[in-house]
């Protein structure tokens, strides 16, 4: 189990102003409002309506910490979003790719079950490594999305799905902490107050999260907008735009 040490309140606000445990997106916006990027130990939620670059995004990030030797990458895949021909198109120099794609590992999820094994399954792996003293390699795990999964358990007069879907929110955040990784998952969006959109799965949900952005964009330009929902350390509504399509480059 990875041990975090005790820190007072100004090893903390240390912590968080030179940006450690910070893993960079490769997307300026986004790490502008986070100041510095994605912290590890914590679970980010990336919400927004459909096209609006949720899996873009996680496509971005992976290629960005895979290709600048952060670590490796777990991308859960429940929609059939993960595209290795996408991020070969976000390469610049193809003598990259091969050192790239080795370091993102997918696999498909397409139901609650099989996600509680998968996630029991990697908190028990990165155990049985660190003790054995080896070094881990895994610092970002992607979920792209997580309400896909969620969405069908819930409501009705079942309860049980409002159980499983706090249990998968806390075995999240307990893997991020115990072994120091980043945890990104996306949210699609349900109708909210006068017409707006709001993040789906509803109070229950909303608590667990310890980072939550919004996300939005522009058809015509390709703009995005980030802001933040939620965030242990940043001023709420705090936003940033950039761009992001099929053609960019890294």
């Amino acid at each position: 189990m990875h041990q975090h040490p005790w820190q007072n309140g100004m090893e903390l606000l240390e912590d968080v102003l030179k940006n450690k445990n910070c893993i960079s997106t490769g997307c300026e916006g986004i790490d502008t409002v986070l100041n510095g990027g994605l912290r590890k130990g914590q679970l980010t939620e990336l919400a927004g309506p459909s096209s609006s670059g949720k899996t873009q995004v996680c496509l971005c990030t992976a290629l960005h910490v895979a290709d600048k030797e952060m670590g490796e990458v777990m991308f859960l895949d429940t929609g059939n979003s993960f595209s290795s021909k996408r991020i070969a198109s976000m390469m610049e120099k193809e003598i990259r790719l091969e050192r790239v794609m080795t370091r993102i590992f997918h696999q498909a999820v397409f139901d609650i079950f099989t996600m509680f094994t998968v996630l029991n399954d990697l908190c028990l792996n990165l155990r049985q490594e660190e003790e054995r003293n080896r070094e881990r390699k895994l610092c970002l795990l992607i979920i792209d999305s997580i309400s896909s999964l969620i969405t069908p358990i819930l409501g009705g007069k079942n309860s049980n799905g409002w159980s499983m879907m706090v249990s998968i929110g806390f075995l999240l955040k307990k893997l991020a902490y115990e072994h120091n990784i980043a945890v990104l998952v996306t949210n699609h969006t349900v109708g909210g107050e006068r017409g707006s959109s709001k993040p789906a799965l509803g109070e229950s949900w909303k608590c667990i999260p310890h980072v939550r952005l919004f996300l939005s964009n522009d058809r015509e330009t390709y703009i995005r907008n980030v802001s933040v929902l939620k965030h242990t350390s940043v001023i709420l509504g705090r936003s940033s735009t950039f761009m992001i399509n099929d053609g960019w480059k890294i």
